[in-house]
């Protein structure tokens, strides 16, 4: 087992952590999930230092979180990627597999999926900036922040395409442009590039560019082309630069307009936005579009994860009939 010394000069752990983080040019929403992973393990055992500690109380924790806390398969496995994480990079200790940690459940579960009278009647629900993302979200099968980290540059009106960057699993993919949203949308960044011209001649205008690019391209973060196609009303400080930019709308304001929306609607389903990606999908399928294009369009990297909408179409790929119905 390899541990680093570290001085009693250095900087606190959770500094230490986010700095390592930042390095490796993970994102802030990754950053704030591991730090508190990583205090609520130290919390979890009395405040005692990581490095004092070791796989068997990450064991514990790990396990704690799946028999007494019962949380989700996906939320246990965030947490052992935070503290595998805080160990060999932070630490520089190499931990055993983790073989006596007891695994939360994972269930299989079929998604919510709306009817697309049910769809518009949420979309009338909806108005302003943030009918328009739901729109567009619904019409393009985007994931909330894939549509909310959209710029400018990465829509082709002539070609009816959207250039999904940095994905899940940080890849880049095509989707369609509905052709009922491009007069909405050209509406639209007509009043974000004036909005960017006030910027600009305020002296701000810059927006956060991912990675190296903004060094690379000093001039591409006050740029038209990489804003984002839906900015925040309100400039905001950097947690990580502290520069004073435009980010782009905050995915709980959307989320909140879907879940009013679906109230107005009176639909008793839960509602929230990666519903439309699910209702996207299935529309698509019950259209007769193959299933190849749906898995393109919604970026799976497996065929298998795109298979799971066959299931909510109840066709299973076989169009069953029922015999009561024949």
């Amino acid at each position: 087992m390899k541990v680093k010394v570290v001085s009693k000069d250095s900087p606190r752990l959770l500094d230490r952590m986010r700095a390592e983080i930042r390095l490796r040019h993970y994102s802030i929403r990754t950053e704030e999930a591991y730090v508190d992973w990583a205090r609520r393990f130290i919390l979890f055992h009395g405040k005692r230092h990581p490095a004092e500690m070791g796989a068997e109380e990450v064991r514990d924790f790990l396990s704690h979180l799946a028999s007494e806390r019962n949380v989700s398969a996906s939320t246990q496995s965030q947490a052992r990627s935070a503290l595998l994480f805080l160990y060999k990079e932070v630490l520089g200790i190499e931990l055993p597999w983790l073989d006596e940690v007891v695994n939360a459940k994972k269930g299989k579960r079929l998604p919510v999926v709306l009817t697309q009278a049910e769809v518009r009647r949420l979309l009338n629900g909806t108005s302003g900036t943030s009918g328009l993302i739901v729109a567009l979200l619904y019409g393009t099968g985007m994931r909330l922040l894939e549509g909310l980290r959209l710029r400018v540059k990465d829509i082709e009106f002539t070609r009816r395409e959207i250039i999904v960057r940095e994905g899940k699993g940080n890849k880049d993919r095509v989707t369609v442009l509905p052709e009922n949203l491009i007069l909405p949308l050209q509406r639209h960044l007509e009043k974000v590039k004036a909005l960017h011209e006030k910027d600009l001649e305020a002296g701000f205008g810059e927006v956060y560019l991912p990675d190296a690019l903004a060094v690379k391209y000093p001039n591409a973060a006050r740029s038209w082309g990489w804003q984002y196609v839906f900015p925040s009303s309100v400039r905001s400080l950097d947690p990580r630069s502290g520069w004073e930019r435009r980010h782009h709308v905050h995915d709980t304001s959307v989320q909140r307009a879907v879940r009013e929306a679906a109230k107005l609607a009176n639909i008793a389903k839960p509602v929230t936005p990666h519903v439309l990606r699910h209702s996207f999908a299935t529309h698509l399928l019950q259209a007769g579009y193959d299933i190849r294009t749906v898995q393109e369009l919604l970026g799976h990297k497996d065929v298998s994860t795109t298979m799971i909408y066959t299931h909510v179409l109840n066709k299973g790929g076989r169009g069953v009939v029922s015999p009561l119905d024949v």
